[in-house]
């Protein structure tokens, strides 16, 4: 979880949100910060940008069997899926999102026995540390709109 904090602190105007994947072996193989605002794309979240370079350089070019994610933030939907259709074989994330979150919060996406695929889950991981990090990230921009 200290590699996704130190990947949410990284440069950036967007929300930050950090995330790695590390491989089979437990070294990084790909990590990120949201970049929405940088790339002018709304799926351009810090699991998805970590996801899609991880695949570059580990198995198949899509599957990342063997492999964790750990992420400063639950997950939501569209991340959560990913995940899954990645094959990711563990989800570490920090901060639980009540409003949009994918993990449990408000749905439980990657644990629906429906799917082909559901990773193991360890969530609250230094997540007041992860909270920390957005609670500051909201106060300096409510002051700097006020």
């Amino acid at each position: 979880m200290q590699a996704a904090l130190e990947a949410a602190r990284g440069p950036g105007a967007d929300v930050p949100i950090g995330a790695v994947v590390f491989g089979p072996d437990g070294r990084p193989l790909a990590a990120a910060r949201n970049a929405r605002v940088e790339l002018g794309d709304p799926t351009a979240h810090a699991e998805i940008l970590a996801l899609r370079a991880a695949a570059r350089v580990h198995g198949d070019g899509w599957r990342l069997e063997g492999c964790t994610l750990a992420v400063t933030l639950e997950p939501c939907t569209m991340c959560a899926g990913a995940l899954v259709l990645a094959r990711i074989s563990r989800l570490v994330f920090g901060a639980w999102e009540p409003k949009t979150g994918a993990v449990s919060s408000l749905w439980d996406v990657v644990r629906d026995r429906r799917l082909n695929h559901r990773p193991e889950v360890h969530g609250g991981i230094l997540a007041q540390e992860c909270a920390g990090l957005l609670e500051n990230y909201f106060a300096t921009r409510r002051a700097q709109l006020s």
